[in-house]
């Protein structure tokens, strides 16, 4: 939407500029060409001014008990206009299996940072808070916005403190603050293969008594290479199962885990 907006605005002060110099020469051309291109820098500095205010207004020492609609809104646009401008084709397959009621666990394999922002942008009405190294909370404008969605920071090296945030996340579901989307390998993987998956993180489900949501990616790995070159990137966003709660339950986290896995690496190997 923002993006739209943006462009309709540049388009309507290049218009305006080329009939103040009018269709004689060629003057006309260049003028539109720079008048747009500059209202168009301009009014993206201007969105990366209001997403730097409302970033330094955040507290992150002052825990988010409720989801933000403001936040949410901010995050929802800068995405939509992040992602054409890098580039970005995304092609996702099996949205319909979206539940539409009820909140659920979201599993995928992870093989760049901004793995999150593709997920996202799949599931805006979905109200999702990540599950998040502590490491992202100190990111430029990212770990702010985080916060204000409710994401979860995880000490991946204290098995004690991990699993107060599984703690938190299953408390998040059962009173409806948040679905729960994690990347269950734990890393992103560094050669892009699918890693084993941690067990652990299924317990939210099981406990929350929510399906889980299986997915995986492809291609973020190469957005910020194509887009330095000005290449268009293609990613593929695949939900391939739903598990249904009842399913969950009967098994044991790692046996879940193990079918979960093999889901994720039939998609990824065809």
């Amino acid at each position: 939407m923002v993006l739209g907006i943006i462009t309709v605005i540049a388009m309507g002060a290049a218009l305006m500029a080329c009939l103040n110099v009018g269709f004689l020469g060629i003057s006309w051309l260049w003028v539109t060409v720079l008048t747009f291109f500059g209202v168009f820098l301009g009014e993206l500095l201007l969105l990366f001014l209001v997403v730097w205010i409302a970033a330094k207004a955040v507290d992150q020492n002052k825990p988010q008990e409720k989801d933000s609609k403001f936040y949410r809104f901010l995050a929802d646009q800068i995405i939509a206009t992040g992602i054409p401008l890098l580039g970005v084709r995304i092609r996702a397959e099996g949205m319909k299996q979206i539940p539409k009621d009820g909140r659920f666990l979201l599993v995928c394999n992870h093989i760049h940072d901004l793995d999150p922002a593709v997920i996202l942008s799949k599931f805006r009405k979905s109200q999702l808070a990540f599950i998040s190294k502590q490491e992202n909370s100190k990111m430029f404008l990212v770990g702010p916005l985080m916060h204000k969605l409710q994401c979860q920071l995880i000490n991946r090296e204290n098995d004690r403190q991990a699993l107060k945030t599984i703690l938190r996340c299953i408390d998040m579901i059962q009173k409806d603050k948040a679905s729960i989307a994690v990347f269950p390998e734990g890393y992103v993987s560094l050669d892009g293969n699918l890693q084993p998956l941690k067990p652990g993180v299924f317990k939210i489900a099981q406990k929350a008594n929510v399906p889980v949501v299986v997915c995986t990616l492809r291609g973020t790995k190469q957005i910020l290479k194509n887009a330095l070159r000005f290449r268009s990137t293609q990613v593929d966003f695949h939900l391939l199962k739903v598990l249904p709660a009842e399913h969950v339950r009967e098994l044991s986290t790692v046996d879940l885990a193990h079918e979960v896995y093999a889901l994720m690496a039939e998609d990824l190997e065809g």
